[in-house]
């Protein structure tokens, strides 16, 4: 028999679902197409000041006036202070992102790079994506709980477009924000976005990232050789956080002006070349990232390097990302390390590119999804124990001290802690789980 009433209510859920469909398909549309041509633009822009700094090496000199123009910038635009944290609390706590942060960020950037400092352009393209992703929801009059989900969408989308890997991207946001926890409403508007966006890059010129690599066949003993490596990976992706923030709070401690520190920070840069005797360590370094995973070659010393070369940077005031240069530190150390223990260079040095960045952005989960991005599904048992146990012995540093850990790395326990600070004894945690 006919039953009206709930033919009517499954008329009102089947257009409840199909309103939300249409909603985050229109979003992602706006958001990826956005994106992609912003991330495109910016992507081709790092990559010609990258080449201009190399063809004009006395540019170099010019990385303490680059300096102040970046700090004089973000004064000028109100967005003095703000990075890739805000982002993160854009989505915890609904804080409002300015819209002038997109272009600050991209001449912040584009400025490092050109004069030589050491820093990659994921940061940027988190807080670009972000501020997109967020004020788009805005103009569409989004409640506060989808503008949470467009901010993530915008992130997403401009990971995508730079690096080519939209399935990272969207894991890394959705699980990366709160670790121990899923956005799952954000799944899909991510995914559309992401895909948007890498399909706006792709035909605007933007190469995906992607290496060759060789990797063992399955066998027990490989296995025994990953983990002692993974475990050093661990290490070094603490050193990673633990060096960069430990800068950051020296020099802001030491020099309090933020004009003086970025001009002392860039003459740091410049002795620091010369001292080397090379400037692999300026700007990205995806050129030793390759030498690295596609020829087996690496300098011993170039990931202790180029951490003190990003860390100096970045704590200077000038403007990029932390993850490029962990992937340059992991890959250089992989290469180095993973000979010692029996394995192929090439092969240690994805690894390492890998484990490095699951331990300083506690990932695990988006760090399998890039180890098949860039280099294919071989090997990814090998990928997803060395980066299980990189997450784990890597502890509660992080990159971001805006991120959430849930659970305890250790049992199965609700802590929720920020990043780069100590869980609460089991006392303390059981009394907060009790009246949260």
């Amino acid at each position: 028999m006919f039953d009206r009433k709930r033919f009517r209510e499954w008329v009102r859920s089947t257009g409840m679902y199909a309103v939300v469909l249409t909603k985050w398909m229109f979003l992602a549309l706006i958001v990826g197409s956005l994106c992609g041509v912003v991330g495109a633009v910016f992507h081709l822009s790092v990559h010609y000041a990258a080449q201009t700094r190399e063809a004009y090496p006395w540019l170099l000199w010019c990385l303490p006036l680059a300096g102040l123009a970046i700090v004089g910038a973000y004064k000028l635009m109100g967005t003095e202070g703000m990075g890739t944290n805000d982002i993160i609390d854009a989505v915890h706590k609904d804080e409002r992102l300015p819209v002038l942060l997109v272009p600050s960020i991209f001449l912040g950037t584009m400025l490092t790079h050109l004069c030589g400092g050491s820093a990659g352009r994921e940061g940027a393209a988190l807080q670009i994506g972000g501020t997109i992703g967020q004020r788009t929801g805005r103009l569409l009059r989004l409640d506060d709980q989808d503008l949470r989900v467009a901010t993530l969408s915008g992130m997403s989308a401009c990971f995508s477009a730079l690096f080519g890997t939209p399935l990272t991207a969207v894991v890394f946001a959705v699980m990366g924000i709160s670790i121990g926890t899923m956005y799952h409403a954000a799944l899909l508007p991510c995914l559309m976005s992401a895909l948007a966006a890498f399909g706006v890059s792709l035909g605007l010129g933007v190469e995906p990232t992607r290496f060759t690599v060789a990797a063992p066949e399955i066998a027990a003993g490989t296995f025994f050789q990953v983990l002692p490596l993974s475990v050093l990976f661990a290490l070094v992706s603490i050193l990673f956080c633990k060096f960069i923030h430990g800068t950051e709070h020296w020099l802001e401690k030491r020099i309090p002006n933020p004009w003086l520190r970025v001009v002392a920070g860039g003459f740091a840069i410049i002795a620091l070349t010369y001292l080397v005797g090379t400037r692999n360590y300026n700007g990205a370094g995806m050129e030793v990232i390759t030498a690295a995973i596609e020829r087996g070659t690496a300098h011993p010393a170039a990931f202790l390097l180029k951490l003190l070369f990003t860390a100096v940077t970045l704590a200077a005031g000038f403007k990029g990302g932390e993850v490029v240069p962990s992937f340059f530190v992991g890959a250089t150390f992989g290469c180095v390390a993973a000979p010692l223990l029996g394995l192929p260079a090439d092969f240690g040095a994805a690894l390492g590119l890998v484990s490095v960045f699951c331990g300083v952005t506690n990932s695990p989960v988006a760090s399998v999804f890039l180890s098949v991005e860039l280099f294919g599904s071989g090997g990814l048992w090998y990928f997803a124990l060395a980066c299980g146990i990189s997450y784990m012995l890597s502890g509660y540093s992080g990159l971001y001290s805006s991120q959430t850990i849930l659970y305890s790395k250790l049992k199965a326990r609700y802590i929720n802690v920020h990043a780069n600070s100590r869980p609460a004894a089991p006392e303390k945690e059981r009394e907060t789980a009790e009246r949260t």
